[in-house]
C-alpha cells in the first residue's frame, strides 16, 4: 500500500526520535492522524515554541528560555562544587536523587572525534572560564561510564589539576556503559556520595 507523500514525510520525521524505527514512526503517526488531531496539534505547537524559544544557559549549558537557567540562579546551591555532567538528562537524573547541592556544567556530549565532538562543541572554554573563578573548589566529573565518556572525564580532570582545583570522579555503582538518566535514584545517590578523587 502506498501512502500520501504527507504521511509518509510524517513518518519519516517521526524516525529522528531516539530508540523510533519505522513501524513505531508509522504507529504514531497513524494514531495522531486517526485518533488525536488536537494533541498532534498541542504537539506541533509545543515543539515550535520550544525550538523558538528554548537555549542553551549562559553559565551551565543547560536548556531554558532565560539566560540563566533555574539551577544557576537559586542561591542556596554550593557555589565551590562543580558536576559536569554529558546531557540535560543526566544533570535531572541528578537532582531526583537530592544528593548533590553544587552547580552544574553541562557538555552536550563527550568527546568523539570520529562524530566531530572535540572540546570546542562541549564547550570547554566556557569550563575553563569557570574554574579560573576562585569559588570553585572541587569539580565532579558524571560523565557516563563509556568509552567516550571515561575520555572526556580524564581530558576533564587534567583541566581541573592544573588550576590546583579538586577533580572527583563519580563511584562505580553505575554498570559500565550505563547512561546516567536510565539509572535509578538510589545507585545514583550511592555513586555521587561515594566519588573518589581523580589520581
Amino acid at each position: 500500500m502506498a501512502l500520501s507523500p504527507l504521511l509518509q514525510e510524517l513518518i519519516n520525521s517521526l524516525r529522528c526520535l531516539p530508540g523510533v524505527g519505522y513501524r513505531s514512526a508509522q504507529r504514531m503517526a497513524f494514531h495522531l492522524i486517526e485518533r488525536d488531531r488536537n494533541g498532534a496539534r498541542t504537539l506541533a505547537q509545543a515543539l515550535t515554541v520550544a525550538l523558538d524559544q528554548v537555549d542553551y544557559c549562559t553559565r551551565c549549558r543547560n536548556l531554558t528560555e532565560t539566560p540563566l537557567c533555574t539551577y544557576c540562579t537559586r542561591p542556596n546551591r554550593d557555589e565551590s562544587i562543580l558536576c559536569v555532567v554529558e546531557t540535560p538528562a543526566d544533570l535531572l537524573a541528578i537532582e531526583q536523587t537530592s544528593a548533590f547541592k553544587g552547580r552544574y556544567f553541562v557538555l552536550m556530549g563527550r568527546l568523539s572525534p570520529l562524530d566531530g565532538l572535540g572540546p570546542a562543541e562541549l564547550g570547554i572554554e566556557l569550563l575553563i572560564n569557570l574554574l579560573n573563578q576562585d569559588e570553585i573548589k572541587e569539580v565532579v566529573i558524571a560523565t557516563n561510564a563509556t568509552v567516550e565518556g571515561e575520555a572526556t572525564a580524564h581530558y576533564i580532570s587534567q583541566l581541573v589539576k592544573t588550576r590546583s582545583i579538586k577533580a572527583s570522579r563519580i563511584a562505580y555503582g553505575i554498570p559500565l556503559g550505563g547512561e546516567l538518566e536510565f539509572i535509578d535514584s538510589t545507585t545514583l545517590a550511592q555513586a555521587l556520595t561515594s566519588r573518589t578523587e581523580i589520581m
